[in-house]
Parts: structure tokens; C-alpha cells; sequence
């Protein structure tokens, strides 16, 4: 990751959440009292501030039972920011604590399309045919 950005091994603020998700583009806006629970609730969190601005750039969490099964959330990052090498440094860092804490977990995650090149280059595969994901509509 370049000099420009300081990586934060946990949440961002909320404010920060929720900005991140409305700007970042391909995340759903969500109310302040769903960020708070959902923001304490993580297993994992990390962020990357922007060093000059102070601004926070990117962030991502991790969900899990705690034993094997872990699943990304919440991986964005702003625009201007983009092809830095911050997507990666977020998602190495909650990789290596989930190896860390469960050496044979089960990781998955939802890929919109510009994130698929990330997740593909640190081992992610599409699931389908064997399995989709779903979700309830």
C-alpha cells in the first residue's frame, strides 16, 4: 500500500461507515442505528486513512461464528483512492487473523463485479455450479 495511507486495525467511525458505503458506490446505505450494531458486531475491521486529509478511505470486516466459518463484509473503498493497493491491504489483514485464529476455516464472500479481480488474487473462487448465493428477497 502506498505511504499516502496509514491501515487501521479496526472500525472506522460510524459516520465513516456510513459515508463509506454511500460513496464507495455498490454498498446500500444503511441507518445509523444498523451501522452502531452492525459495526460492534464484527469479528474483524479494518480501515485505511488517508495520511494528509486525516480522511478514512477504505475499510472491511469480517463476520464469523468465531470457529470456522468466516465471511467478508463491507469491502470498499473510495474512488479516488482506488488502485493504490488498499483493497489488498485490508483484505490481507483480515485473511491473515482469520488464519491466524482457524487454520482450516471456511471463507466466502459476495463479489460485485469490480471486486472480483481483488478476491480472485488472494484464492477466492466462484462457488456455482455447486453452490449460489442467495438471499431473501
Amino acid at each position: 500500500m502506498d505511504s499516502a495511507y496509514r491501515l487501521v486495525v479496526e472500525p472506522p467511525t460510524v459516520d465513516d461507515y456510513l459515508r463509506l458505503r454511500k460513496e464507495a458506490g455498490g454498498l446500500s446505505e444503511r441507518t445509523r442505528e444498523e451501522a452502531e450494531n452492525g459495526i460492534n458486531g464484527a469479528w474483524a475491521s479494518a480501515h485505511v486513512v488517508h495520511v494528509e486529509s486525516g480522511e478514512t478511505v477504505g475499510m472491511g470486516r469480517v463476520i464469523s461464528d468465531g470457529g470456522w466459518y468466516f465471511h467478508i463484509i463491507d469491502m470498499a473503498v473510495l474512488a479516488g483512492h482506488q488502485r493504490k493497493g488498499i483493497g489488498d491491504a485490508i483484505l490481507t489483514v483480515l485473511l491473515r487473523r482469520i488464519d491466524a485464529h482457524a487454520p482450516n476455516a471456511y471463507v466466502n464472500l459476495l463479489a460485485d463485479p469490480p471486486g472480483r479481480r481483488l478476491y480472485a488474487r488472494h484464492g477466492f473462487v466462484e462457488s456455482a455450479p455447486g453452490s449460489i448465493g442467495m438471499r431473501r428477497a
